[in-house]
């Protein structure tokens, strides 16, 4: 096997298990292909892109923002958003105060000294700045001023990776007593999770003018730069990128992502699909996606912040 014959995925560490399923399907159907896929965060997915310019077929993101803020216009052309998730804080049997903890009393028990939990780099990994977003939520939510810098700077460096499953192995070994992750990722390792109410979670789209009150600002494109993430409900998106050596092949593969059995396999992973998909730069879509998509912009409102529609 040449590499005429591969297929390279780039994509955020909490697509691992559907992708991989994903994957072997589509190998099924093309017995000759090898997919080689490679996980990371989602911003570090679109830098390998972007700076190291190494070649990739399909890139899969947690935050469509990274495509678009990244990627667009240079280095793709369109952007799919294929599946929404939402924010939980898992756990294990050994989690010190598992039994005593609610979707109330969660961030008194977080406070706690003896308490540890992990969270990845907002950085690297949109689910890094969604747990910050979090922490300014539950905040407003829960009326307790201070609530938010005191969780940032809790364990300082400590507990963070990354990106959000690279502390599995540290939750699975006692070493902390929670992590912020994804729903999906706790329903796919079989965790137990508090579900968080709907105002914080950043996972309803009918709360998007709620999570807009979140702000956090991360490393630009450029060295030295910002830019600020504001709140919004969570959507996964796919791209292929413009210099990506199987264009073709790459499109077969969202194809599947984006057809009935590949939304069994996200919602049997815990991810609930978004059908038809929206795609930004649908002109520009491959014609075996134009029938499985929907066109897709995005709408700036009159505060300056950005929201999906």
């Amino acid at each position: 096997m040449d590499k005429e014959d591969e297929l390279v995925i780039f994509h955020a560490g909490s697509l691992s298990v559907p992708f991989a399923r994903l994957s072997a399907a589509f190998q099924q159907r093309h017995p000759g292909v090898e997919v080689l896929a490679e996980a990371a965060g989602s911003r570090d997915c679109a830098r390998k892109i972007t700076e190291l310019r190494k070649p990739c077929d399909l890139l899969g993101s947690s935050d469509y923002r990274v495509v678009e803020d990244l990627l667009q216009p240079s280095f793709a052309d369109f952007n799919i958003l294929f599946a929404t998730n939402e924010m939980t804080i898992a756990f294990t049997e050994r989690s010190r105060e598992a039994g005593r903890m609610t979707s109330e009393n969660w961030p008194r028990i977080l406070e706690e000294e003896s308490i540890t939990f992990g969270r990845s780099d907002p950085n690297s990994d949109p689910c890094g700045y969604r747990t910050l977003m979090l922490f300014q939520l539950a905040e407003r939510y829960c009326r307790v001023p201070g609530l938010s810098s005191r969780l940032e700077e809790r364990h300082g460096q400590k507990f963070i990776r990354p990106k959000e499953t690279d502390l599995l192995a540290l939750l699975e070994a006692g070493e902390i007593d929670y992590l912020f992750i994804y729903k999906s990722v706790a329903v796919q390792h079989r965790l137990q999770c508090l579900d968080l109410p709907a105002e914080i979670n950043l996972g309803q789209a009918d709360q998007a003018s709620v999570y807009r009150h979140a702000r956090v600002r991360i490393v630009g494109s450029r060295p030295g730069s910002q830019v600020e993430m504001k709140g919004e409900p969570i959507f996964y998106s796919v791209t292929i990128p413009r210099n990506a050596p199987k264009r073709e092949l790459a499109a077969a593969w969202v194809a599947l992502l984006l057809s009935p059995e590949g939304q069994a396999i996200l919602s049997d992973c815990g991810q609930r699909p978004v059908v038809p998909a929206p795609a930004s730069g649908y002109a520009a879509l491959p014609e075996v996606l134009r029938e499985l998509c929907r066109p897709h912009e995005i709408a700036v409102d009159t505060k300056g912040s950005k929201g999906a529609r």
